[in-house]
């Protein structure tokens, strides 16, 4: 294998103590002074969360340390791979939540829905009786998707809440046995989405273990009902079925994902501005965001004319 990075996205529920959170936070960022680390971790009373992007070895002894303190809580890994490091530095972010829903009277380590895994996903999905509803932000969703999911059409995962209320009774209507199938990037979102459902008093709720990346990591290409591509927040912008960079770029004005086409559009300026985001911002706003680009073409000139000599 020519590819240098090894990726692991993470997460789990669990009661993180405050004196572990500090003890790990310090680990980690011992170990990426002498290694070549980088990713980002949220953590937060209720477990953590996040990517961690470095050479194997290094990824094997990280998972270690977490292992230690996650105990037998499931740590829902995702692996992937890269020839370049998806994020600049390693971030440790201390929150309220690992994943934001706002919603404290639940707990997902202790009441949540039943976990499907891949191979029987589609059976799940498949049958009459399932309603499938994608947990993920609208601009994920619109860059791919299950077939025939429900799109909550969500700014933030904040906003969930709100939709099951407004919305999901309506999908359901008077049939209690229906099966509720939720689904989003690595399983996070999703097994959340349950606890809240479940705290509602829905019944026969279902979530996707590991999420669309786990799915991707074992369901044959032929045998997915997977369609488009997964977005992942870092640099790959968003992975093909192979979970190799797919084909999106990213506007760093408004952090929409672009396809090749989109790039094509008039309103689209490098850095500056793209369709979604041409009214958005003001001329001061566009100036700055110019300038940064500038800045960013001088260093990728630098850089090109290094690795020439």
């Amino acid at each position: 294998m020519n590819n240098i990075y090894k990726i692991v996205s993470l997460y789990s529920f669990f009661t993180f103590q405050e004196n572990s959170i500090i003890e790990l936070k310090e680990n980690l960022f011992s170990i990426e002074k002498n290694n070549d680390l980088s990713g980002l971790l949220i953590i937060a009373r209720e477990g953590l969360n996040g990517t961690i992007c470095a050479e194997k070895d290094t990824i094997e002894n990280i998972l270690k340390l977490i292992k230690n303190i996650v105990g037998n809580n499931k740590l829902n890994i995702k692996v992937s791979y890269s020839k370049q490091k998806i994020f600049k530095k390693l971030k440790i972010k201390i929150k309220d939540e690992i994943v934001t829903m706002g919603v404290q009277e639940i707990n997902p380590s202790k009441d949540s829905g039943t976990y499907i895994d891949s191979f029987h996903w589609n059976k799940l999905i498949k049958d009459k009786n399932t309603i499938v509803v994608d947990t993920r932000n609208h601009y994920e969703v619109s860059i791919g998707s299950f077939k025939k999911s429900i799109n909550p059409n969500t700014e933030n995962f904040s906003e969930f809440p709100e939709w099951v209320d407004d919305n999901l009774g309506k999908y359901l209507g008077d049939d209690n046995s229906k099966n509720i199938a939720m689904f989003c990037t690595g399983g996070i979102r999703c097994e959340k989405a349950t606890s809240l459902l479940k705290k509602k008093g829905y019944k026969n709720i279902f979530h996707l273990q590991g999420g669309i990346l786990k799915y991707l990591e074992d369901m044959p290409k032929e045998e997915s009902m997977f369609e488009g591509e997964c977005f992942v927040f870092d640099k790959r912008v968003a992975l093909d079925h192979e979970l190799k960079q797919g084909s999106y770029s990213i506007c760093y004005a408004c952090g929409m994902p672009i396809s090749i086409e989109e790039l094509k559009n008039k309103e689209y300026r490098e850095g500056i501005q793209c369709h979604f985001c041409v009214n958005k911002f003001s001329d001061n706003d566009r100036k700055r965001f110019e300038e940064r680009q500038k800045q960013i073409n001088k260093l990728k000139e630098k850089n090109q004319k290094v690795y020439k000599d």
